[in-house]
């Protein structure tokens, strides 16, 4: 598990000789093209139009791949490093379409664009960390490929909603807010929502002392959001996935994650059990539902798997502190 978090075991990018990088390009290469067809292939049915614009994808993908393996070859002879995305720590994940189904295309179109966004800032790091003049005009080429490519609302033939510069800056800067604030925040305050659920009520009705449940939640809370943000900054530096800083991420994650335990401890500082356990139940109601209006609201999650993943869950977690406290 902590391997896994803390990126043990793993390589840091800077680490890599250039061999390494172009081993890493070409499999990162092999796996977007992958994706893509099968995107290609999950919208064929529906979408036959939009499912040639990925197959031509992959395609474009095959050749980055060739030119990639050439260069290898060229340079470093025909043995290629078996090095690949979980290999790197910071590296930028992707998700396996079968996490995205079923597919649509706002859905991947999405992804798709995410996809791009961050191959090009590999390479332009990659650029960076090699001398050779060859190897370095390639990575800068597939640099180039990668940001100069029509949008995607533009290739799937839809409506391209930003027709100017400054809406443009904007959805840009609002994709940036969400991944660099709301995103760990959301997870901050969810874990520190709900993880803090069962000890709390467990204290309050094992104890029924309102300052020990009070102490409990603290410790809880405060504890949580230390792990949280250093898990949230440890994890990914942001350079390559272009998540933003791992200060603010951390920040973000940490404080909501304390903000959502203190929620429901702070009215332990009432020194009647059921007065304080009341407001504690209502102030749960109401951090849940919250969650759930942040994740339909900047996810996109839709309000019935959102309630069932959050409210349901959360629930669960409270009828179980208070049946062990009670045991």
């Amino acid at each position: 598990m902590l391997s896994r978090v803390f990126g043990f075991g793993r390589r840091s990018f800077q680490s890599l000789s250039e061999q390494e990088i172009l081993a890493l390009a070409i499999s990162s290469e092999e796996d977007d093209a992958r994706i893509y067809r099968a995107y290609a292939d999950g919208l064929a049915e529906q979408f036959p139009a939009s499912a040639k614009v990925f197959e031509e994808m992959a395609q474009e993908e095959d050749g980055h791949r060739a030119a990639l393996i050439e260069l290898h070859r060229e340079r470093f002879g025909e043995r290629i490093p078996l090095i690949r995305r979980e290999h790197v720590r910071d590296y930028y994940d992707r998700k396996p379409d079968w996490l995205v189904r079923p597919l649509g295309i706002d859905k991947v179109r999405g992804q798709a664009e995410q996809m791009e966004a961050q191959a090009y800032r590999f390479y332009v790091e990659a650029a960076k960390r090699t001398s050779d003049a060859s190897t370095r005009k390639l990575l800068g080429d597939l640099a180039a490929a990668e940001k100069s490519h029509e949008t995607l609302a533009q290739r799937l033939g839809l409506k391209h909603v930003p027709q100017d510069v400054q809406s443009s800056e904007a959805a840009t800067e609002r994709r940036q807010f969400i991944l660099t604030m709301v995103q760990p925040g959301l997870a901050g305050l969810m874990d520190g929502s709900v993880s803090t659920l069962a000890p709390i009520f467990a204290a309050a009705f094992a104890t029924q002392d309102t300052w020990q449940t009070f102490l409990v939640g603290l410790s809880a809370s405060v504890g949580a959001g230390i792990s949280m943000g250093f898990t949230e900054a440890a994890h990914d530096d942001g350079k390559l996935s272009g998540r933003g800083s791992p200060i603010i991420r951390g920040l973000a994650s940490g404080i909501m994650t304390t903000i959502g335990g203190l929620g429901h401890a702070l009215p332990y500082l009432i020194a009647d059990f059921w007065t304080a356990t009341t407001i504690a139940v209502a102030v749960v109601f109401v951090e849940l539902w919250a969650i759930v209006f942040i994740q339909n609201r900047y996810m996109e999650t839709p309000w019935l798997r959102a309630s069932l993943q959050v409210v349901l869950g959360g629930a669960l977690v409270l009828a179980a502190g208070v049946l062990i406290g009670n045991a």
